[in-house]
């Protein structure tokens, strides 16, 4: 006998979609309905895959969101599952077409009149966090950040790896009685870190990379900005630099990009370089004595209320799956769309998985010359990756094919949706930042730790990080907030997700409900009131782009 699949097990994302999305584990032979025709499911089909609501034929094209996001490379039944032997990527022509886009903000009377305490700079910038940067120029001097890094971190209280040695210590203990050290658990050998006798300092970060020299002069350059960006960020309150004295990238180079990315950059800087130093000896403790000055400066500043206006949040997803574009990016989108309706500033980023939306974002953007950018962005980076044998539709991973993600546009519409709805104002190239008002693109990899990395470059204060399979991705300068798509992800890691937005898929809440949710979160993350999971597990990755192909 037949079975009947409850309508609320399955899902049409869009009028025009030719494939329904499955909430839960359907099994085959068992019937949904799609309008006024039955479909009977012709293989199992595991929850987040999706299902043919008619009969294909090979060179069909497959719509999902409503647009393009694949062709089938044989007959498929209706009731067919889709899998990555049926189904092939494809997208849309893009252009830009003199839209006059539309948009109706949502009602943002709850939040009006809201502030969050943010530590304000002398420019008007608010941030939300106050932390210390230790910056190498190169590579060379990641061991010396390291030293620093383990004299000062865990003495001022910033640190996470303490109870890993406590842990250590009480197993070694054990060995030496002879007893038995699997018995020993993390727990019951924790004790509570110490409070940082600099209450108004939030952390000190280290930001720990690979270039500096070697390579090109082209990648020195383009490290050269991205540090000067860290520098100026709003969450940022002093920096200490460390400089070999020969790299390609010089001080003077970083300098040049702090002048002309802040001409009033007035934050303590100090910097030593080790070839113009005594001795590793002298440069280190110089270093450390130095800086314990400018947490002295920096712990002066306060948080104080300001607008949400002020806020700038870049959107993220990794780790994705099939319920991604359904739950956590949608209520993402929407809770993105209320801040550019309080007048904040949105930042999406990750062009690969901008892959099957263009037509969409094209269409959204204010001016012909953001249009055209955007195209142009994506245009040269799809033609990096073609010219080494890849290209935007080698996007998904193993682990987004395996939970759904068949094609690089079906993931790359479901990404999409982190922005919301709002008009495009600007498009920003790596390193850039944000100027306006509502919601930019930024140019970045989709590798989760680069594009955090340039979206904090640009301006992000704040991250919203969705996933799907978990992620312990975070970024040492913006709070990173993860956002899991279901709720056995948020059950079964606890301790990496904020928010979970399973809810959604059960039907038990609105996407609207749920950005306002987020939002909230946010507002009391901005104010130091709830520290991040990523934050509370020092997730602070740091990886620049050398511009070459990296999806």
């Amino acid at each position: 006998m037949e079975t009947t699949i409850a309508p609320s097990k399955y899902l049409k994302i869009h009028p025009n979609d030719n494939v329904l999305v499955a909430l839960a584990n359907l099994a085959k032979g068992s019937v949904a309905a799609n309008g006024g025709s039955a479909i009977t499911l012709q293989q199992d089909v595991p929850a987040k895959h999706k299902f043919f609501i008619n009969d294909m034929k090979e060179g069909d094209e497959i719509y999902m969101y409503g647009v393009l996001v694949g062709k089938a490379q044989h007959s498929i039944p209706k009731g067919g599952l889709m899998t990555t032997s049926n189904t092939k990527h494809a997208s849309g022509h893009y252009e830009y077409r003199h839209v006059d886009y539309k948009w109706t903000k949502p009602d943002v009377s709850k939040f009006a009149n809201r502030t969050f305490n943010g530590y304000v700079r002398s420019d008007g910038r608010v941030g939300t966090a106050n932390y210390w940067l230790f910056i190498p120029t190169v590579f060379c001097e990641n061991r010396n950040l390291d030293v620093i890094r383990e004299a000062l971190w865990n003495t001022l209280g910033y640190g996470v790896t303490g109870k890993y040695k406590q842990l250590t210590e009480a197993i070694l203990e054990a060995y030496e009685k002879g007893e038995n050290i699997d018995t020993i658990t993390l727990d019951p050998v924790v004790k509570k870190s110490g409070h940082s006798p600099f209450k108004n300092v939030d952390g000190i970060k280290f930001l720990n990379h690979q270039g500096g020299c070697g390579g090109t002069r082209q990648d020195a350059a383009t490290l050269s900005a991205l540090l000067a960006a860290y520098a100026d960020h709003p969450n940022v309150g002093g920096v200490t630099m460390l400089s070999l004295g020969c790299q390609n990238m010089q001080v003077q180079d970083f300098l040049n990009d702090l002048k002309k990315r802040n001409p009033s950059f007035d934050k303590p800087l100090y910097i030593f370089e080790q070839q113009s130093s005594q001795s590793e000896e002298d440069l280190i403790s110089d270093a450390i004595k130095k800086t314990f000055h400018g947490l002295q400066q920096i712990n002066k500043i306060e948080r104080q209320p300001a607008s949400l206006s002020k806020l700038c949040i870049g959107v993220k997803c990794g780790g994705s799956d099939g319920f991604s574009g359904i739950s956590a990016n949608p209520a993402v989108g929407y809770t993105a769309d209320l801040l550019v309706g309080l007048g904040g500033q949105v930042l999406l980023a990750e062009f690969p998985e901008l892959c099957g939306a263009e037509q969409n974002l094209v269409d959204r953007c204010t001016s012909e010359a953001t249009a055209k950018k955007f195209i142009n962005l994506m245009q040269i980076y799809n033609k990096q990756a073609e010219s080494v044998g890849s290209g935007f539709h080698m996007n998904p991973s193993p682990g987004n094919i395996k939970d759904g993600l068949i094609t690089d546009a079906i993931k790359s519409t479901g990404a999409a949706r982190k922005g919301g709805t709002s008009p495009v104002v600007d498009v920003l190239d790596y390193t850039e930042p944000v100027k306006k008002a509502g919601l930019s693109l930024v140019c970045t990899p989709g590798n989760d730790v680069e594009a955090t990395t340039g979206k904090a470059a640009s301006g992000a204060t704040l991250i919203l990080f969705t996933t799907g399979l978990g992620t312990p991705t975070g970024n040492p300068a913006a709070p990173t907030i993860k956002i899991s798509t279901n709720t056995a992800l948020a059950i079964r890691m606890k301790d990496i997700i904020d928010i979970d937005t399973g809810a959604v898929i059960r039907g038990e809440k609105t996407i609207e409900q749920m950005g306002e949710e987020i939002l909230e979160y946010c507002i009391k993350a901005a104010s130091g009131e709830i520290i991040p999971k990523a934050v509370q597990l020092a997730q602070d990755d740091f990886i620049p782009w050398k511009r070459g192909v990296s999806l």
